[in-house]
Parts: C-alpha cells; sequence; structure tokens
C-alpha cells in the first residue's frame, strides 16, 4: 500500500470493515519514516510504541462494534509548533527543545484523535515557524521529495514533504503567512488555509501570531482535506476568533464541484514579480478554467502596494513576545541567526506601529471587497519562484530575490480562505502551485473551485523520492 495512492475516506473504511487494521496502517507509515526520513528530515520525532497502542485501541475498539470516527485508524504528523500529548513542543527552537512532554493535545490534535487518527510524532518546521522555508538549528533542513537538494517550503514543510513523500496520508499545519499553502505548492499538494476561526487556536497558550495564523489539516488533495476539516471545524470557548459551526458537510459540499461563473486573475497583484516560468504555468492553468466555463477577469493591481512591511511588523511582535526572555541567557546564541535580526529590527517598534500594522490588515480587506463585486474569487500564482535549493533564496529570473512567497501573507492580513492546487512542473520537475482566494467565510466556495481545478488539471503525480 502506497498512501499517495489511496484516500483518506478509503483506508478509514478499510479500518471499520477489519479488512486492514489500525495497526497495519500505523506499522506502515513508521517503516516508510524509518526508510526515508535520514533522506527527507520530515520528522522530528517518532513516538513508534505510543502509536501502536493507539492503533490496537481503534481495533479493538471497532471489534467491538464501536463507532470510531471519519478517520479510523488514520496516522498523522503534528507540527512542531502545537501540542500532541507525550511528545516535546520544540517549536524547533533551542529555547523549547529541553522542555518536558506536552501534557496534552492542541484543540486540533484533540479533534482529529476523537476522528480515530493516531499520532505518530512530530513534523519539523523553522523556529516558530518564522519563514517560509524549513530548517532549524536543533534538527537541520527538510528535503523535497520531488528533488531533495531543495526547500519544501514552509513553515509547514516537514508535513508536506511527509505527505509528498508517502509517510503519512494525513497531518496538521499552520498558516500565519503561506505555511499551509507555500509546502503544499512546493511539494505538489493541494492545500487550504481556512478562514479565521474555522479551526480553533485556542487552549492554555495565546496564540503566536495573534489574528494572522490559522491552524489546519494537510493532506495531498481537496477531498481528503475537507474529510479532515468536517472532523475539526467548529466553535471552542478558548479561542476569541473561533466561528459558529457551518450547516452543511464540507466534504458533501464538494462533489459537485464547480468554478463560479466569474473569476478574477492577477499575475502580480499590483507588486509582485514572478519569475517567467512559473507565470507561463499558472497561464496555463488558467485556460482550464475558462474551459471549466468560467470568465477569467485579469485585473493587474489588487493591492496599491506590498504589505510585506505590515505583515512583518506584527509577526516581529509576536516572535518578540515569545523569546525576549532569552536575551542573555546561553540559548539566545542557538536561535536562527536570521530570526534573531529580525527581533533586533523589531526592538525599535512602538505599539503606534502595531496599531498601524493592523490597520493596514483593516485596509487590504476593503480592497478585496472592492473586487469581489466583480467576481467570486481571485486566482494568483501560489508563489513568485520554485521552491528554491534548499538553505538559499528563490531565484526569479535567474536573479535571487529573498522575498519568493509574495503571494500569500497578504490574505493571512486579510483572514481569507485561500486554498492552492498544484497546476504544473517546472522543466527541472518541481511543482508549481496556483492560489485561489475567496471572500470573507466563504470558505466552500473556495475548496468547490480547488477541487474543480484539481480534477481538471488531473496532475495527481507521485514525487519520485523512491528513485
Amino acid at each position: 500500500m502506497d498512501f499517495r495512492k489511496e484516500t483518506l475516506a478509503g483506508l478509514a473504511a478499510q479500518v471499520r470493515s477489519r479488512s486492514v487494521s489500525a495497526r497495519e496502517l500505523t506499522q506502515l507509515a513508521l517503516d516508510r519514516i524509518e526508510e526515508l526520513n535520514d533522506r527527507i528530515n520530515a520528522f522530528v520525532a517518532v513516538d513508534p510504541e505510543g502509536a501502536l497502542a493507539a492503533a490496537a485501541d481503534i481495533d479493538e475498539r471497532v471489534a467491538r462494534g464501536e463507532d470510531v470516527g471519519e478517520l479510523a485508524g488514520i496516522p498523522i504528523g503534528v507540527k512542531d509548533l502545537e501540542d500532541a500529548r507525550g511528545l516535546v513542543t520544540t517549536r524547533g527552537s533551542a529555547a523549547f527543545c529541553d522542555a518536558g512532554p506536552a501534557a496534552s493535545d492542541s484543540v486540533l490534535v484533540s479533534r482529529l484523535r476523537a476522528a480515530g487518527c493516531v499520532v505518530v510524532g512530530k513534523t519539523n518546521t523553522p523556529e516558530l515557524g518564522w519563514k517560509g522555508e524549513t530548517d532549524n538549528m536543533v534538527f537541520g533542513a527538510t528535503r523535497n521529495p520531488w528533488r531533495t537538494e531543495n526547500s519544501p517550503g514552509g513553515s509547514s514543510g516537514g508535513t508536506g514533504a511527509a505527505l509528498a513523500a508517502g509517510m503519512i496520508p494525513l497531518g496538521t499545519g499552520s498558516d500565519g503567512g503561506g505555511s499551509i499553502r507555500i509546502p503544499a505548492s512546493a511539494c505538489g499538494l493541494s492545500g487550504f488555509k481556512p478562514s479565521l476561526g474555522r479551526v480553533p487556536s485556542g487552549g492554555t497558550t495565546p496564540p503566536g501570531w495573534g489574528q494572522l495564523s490559522t491552524k489546519g489539516p494537510m493532506a495531498r488533495t481537496v477531498a481528503d482535506t475537507a474529510l479532515a476539516l468536517d472532523a475539526v471545524i467548529g466553535p471552542d470557548p478558548t479561542d476569541l476568533n473561533s466561528l459558529p459551526m457551518p450547516e452543511p458537510s464540507w466534504l458533501g459540499a464538494i462533489e459537485g464541484a464547480h468554478l463560479p461563473s466569474k473569476v478574477i486573475w492577477s499575475p502580480t497583484l499590483g507588486y509582485a514579480e514572478v519569475d517567467a516560468e512559473v507565470l507561463d504555468i499558472c497561464g496555463r492553468a488558467l485556460n482550464v478554467a475558462a474551459d471549466l466555463g468560467a470568465e477569467v477577469i485579469q485585473m493587474d493591481s489588487v493591492f496599491h502596494e506590498d504589505p510585506v512591511g505590515a505583515w512583518l511588523v506584527l509577526v516581529t511582535a509576536g516572535n518578540i513576545r515569545t523569546l525576549e526572555p532569552f536575551r542573555g541567557t546561553e540559548v539566545w546564541s542557538r536561535i536562527d541567526p536570521g530570526l534573531v535580526d529580525q527581533m533586533e529590527w523589531g526592538s525599535r517598534l512602538t505599539g503606534a506601529d502595531v496599531i498601524r500594522a493592523q490597520d493596514a490588515c483593516h485596509t487590504l480587506n476593503l480592497d478585496l471587497v472592492e473586487i469581489f463585486h466583480q467576481a467570486r474569487l481571485l486566482i494568483t500564482p501560489t508563489m513568485a519562484a520554485a521552491p528554491p535549493i534548499s538553505g538559499e533564496v528563490g531565484t526569479i529570473g535567474g536573479r535571487p530575490d529573498p522575498n519568493w512567497v509574495r503571494f500569500t501573507y497578504p490574505f493571512n492580513m486579510t483572514r481569507s480562505p485561500a486554498a492552492t492546487v498544484c497546476c504544473g512542473f517546472t522543466a527541472g520537475g518541481l511543482p508549481v502551485g496556483l492560489q485561489i482566494v475567496g471572500p470573507q467565510h466563504a470558505d466552500l466556495v473556495v475548496l468547490r473551485a480547488a477541487a474543480a481545478l484539481e480534477r481538471a488539471l488531473d496532475l495527481d503525480a507521485v514525487a519520485p523520492v523512491d528513485n
């Protein structure tokens, strides 16, 4: 069995019918991790004993005729920015790698376990999830299964790489500036950032990046993601932003997947330079959207300027809050130098600067409100360039460009639902993603469009890591 050639619904149905056991699926994940993790470095911690015990418990409950959930026996990896009971949450940082094991699950992990999932370990992330590629000074760099010298993107790059390599069929991610969409694009997956509050970020610890970051499941396809979302969306009293439970099943809602009658295509958002090869691949995908019956309206300018400055103010303020207690200790020398530079820059910020950055979120959303009067969806490239060589910056037109992820963070600032689907491959064999953005809380509109494009593009390829 290859997880990359199965569906979550199919795997769980086999567990419930006892044609395959949860223990067998878990062992398959553990074997695959053992086989490939030295090359990919997607997992930073694995718990074989705990995972097999949890899987055996599910099998016993199935044998007794109990309902074990829609995700019965599905092995998952948990991004190392959130808690999974019994495992250390290092956040990819020397500041937290010696902490004790988490005493409880995050809300997301708790709901996935309740739906029948088995946690096999923690997946790699850059320190505090601070950048769009996945490496840190504790665990090193994660590799892209499509070409192992390249980055899988970040910050949920460990989960993205594990999915693309077939180590697991489902994992968790979080997205504060593109951190689900970037690795999904880089690893040839379909990914989805829900509206803020759809998947609760509650618990005893405040969110690291305030209202920028959204948690969510990650899988290979839109249908798998929707099935997992059905198990985890809904309010939680500890999350100030959590939204009420939506009425329809999200998996059921994409069965008649289609595009709206009109979509907006913005190749640059008004400020972004894009690699020509990436732009050409995305442009061909837009022809597919037109073939599906959507009128494609090109809009060269959506925003007046790149909002990266305001986004960095908000992110940096959150990171300073988390790491400032370690300044002057021996830990400080083991923090990512780029992250230290960011915090040194941020130490000059004032409270008024943070409020102005929050105001920029409001202004960006006003721009989106205006364009969504013309069409129901906005489509852009997911990334401005193909994923770079690990440890290097991306290149646009052959020139180094550190901001090769400039299409994603605006939609964290506006809290918009946003998806990415694989729309083709570069000449070097690296995946390219197409981003689909919807209005406030129009998650189902985005999911339906993503599912329709995923099906029409028919690029469900398997990464060549085994070769």
